[in-house]
């Protein structure tokens, strides 16, 4: 069966995001001063073959952890969706 995965990646709260900063001054600049704290991270689709819904859960959780998050400045999560 195929599933769907949305995954979220974003920086840890503890870490700097200086992306987030600046699109924070730019909407600043454009007098959107009632937005604060803006993050900016990442966001990938992936469809995964898998027998069951726990076996696809396990192949994009060991996918995050080895290769498209980096886990000691990120944080991430996911959802599953039959395709």
């Amino acid at each position: 069966m195929t599933y769907i995965a949305e995954i979220n990646i974003m920086t840890r709260s503890e870490i700097l995001d200086p992306q987030g900063k600046a699109v924070k001054l730019g909407l600043h600049n454009l007098h959107m001063d009632t937005i604060d704290n803006v993050r900016i991270g990442k966001h990938i689709r992936l469809n995964v073959e898998a027998d069951t819904e726990e076996k696809a859960r396990q192949t994009v959780d060991e996918a995050c952890k080895q290769l498209l998050a980096n886990l000691i400045m990120e944080e991430y999560s996911f959802e599953l969706h039959p395709a």
